[in-house]
């Protein structure tokens, strides 16, 4: 059980040791969101911007057409929501070389309540052309996407979450970008999941699996580019896709493989999330309940979506 904040902050500090070049940014949340690790080595590249997110996100943008690698951090709803003008207009616009790397995404930040849940961000960062999506499963993933971010020209959006959560890759999972990861076999139905709720995806498919539903589990760490081969396999393969996310239906991972498989091949779809509504105060593991994102919920999920395919 590891945070993917707190691989965050290990990898950026490594990475950190080997390129010159690689600057950090945060507003005021170095401790929450980890870059204080990168701080701690590297004070010289590192700048504490204050609660002034815009100003972050455009002075990232002149680091990186100076020849940086900026990395910026600051809560998800902040970076998605007080700096988007900036993100769209000084980063993905002209395509600079910046990395958004929020903290604190979806329901799991917890207590803090619907004010400081994004639960839209990912739609926000999908709809921007030129941006680069990606949504770790677990701190080894996100050890892999951070390096890749660095290593690709161009901006990136990073989703982190606050919590501890399981392991679902073994340590030197190569990470590639743009492609799925298939979990688990299965020839009955697929889930296509993203975060945190790979993990419960693969819980579901065991319990179903003792139901006599053999569920495959696809993992989609990089929302966009879509794995769209990955999709459609799965689609022509089993005949049927529950996807999973911490975040709204609408506009997120949900709505990338509906889009797809409505034009290239139509199978029942059924989309688990936050149904456009805001989130609400209370601890982690109760909101996965109270919104609907348990083992529990996903293997209903998989019952009912089985029930349309059969007819």
């Amino acid at each position: 059980m590891k945070a993917t904040r707190d691989a965050y902050g290990e990898i950026l500090a490594e990475l950190g040791a080997t390129n010159g070049d690689i600057v950090v940014l945060d507003a005021d949340l170095s401790g929450s969101t980890k870059t204080a690790v990168f701080a701690k080595k590297f004070p010289e590249r590192f700048f504490n911007m204050g609660i002034a997110e815009a100003n972050m996100v455009g002075t990232a943008a002149g680091l990186a057409a100076a020849g940086k690698i900026p990395f910026v951090s600051t809560f998800a709803i902040f970076a998605a929501g007080r700096a988007w003008e900036q993100i769209r207009q000084s980063v993905a616009y002209p395509k600079a070389n910046v990395k958004i790397v929020p903290t604190h995404g979806g329901v799991t930040v917890g207590e803090d309540g619907g004010s400081h849940q994004s639960v839209e961000d990912i739609a926000i960062m999908r709809a921007i052309p030129n941006m680069t999506v990606i949504v770790p499963a677990d701190a080894v993933e996100t050890r892999g996407a951070v390096a890749a971010a660095a290593a690709h020209n161009g901006p990136f959006y990073i989703r982190l979450g606050r919590n501890k959560v399981p392991a679902v890759f073994e340590d030197g999972h190569e990470f590639v970008l743009g492609r799925g990861n298939e979990l688990s076999p299965g020839t009955d139905m697929t889930f296509i999941t993203t975060g945190i709720m790979t993990a419960q995806a693969l819980r579901a498919a065991e319990l179903l699996e003792k139901e006599g539903i053999s569920a495959r589990v696809v993992h989609m760490g990089t929302i966009k580019p879509l794995d769209q081969e990955c999709v459609v396999r799965a689609a022509r393969e089993t005949g049927a896709i529950v996807t999973a996310e911490e975040h709204s239906v609408i506009g997120g991972l949900g709505s990338a493989v509906a889009e797809l498989l409505a034009e290239t091949h139509p199978v029942p779809i059924k989309r688990v999330g936050i149904h456009d509504r805001f989130g609400t105060s209370g601890k982690a593991e109760e909101l996965l309940k109270y919104f609907g994102l348990t083992p529990v919920d996903l293997v209903e999920a998989g019952k009912e979506i089985m029930e349309r395919k059969l007819g």
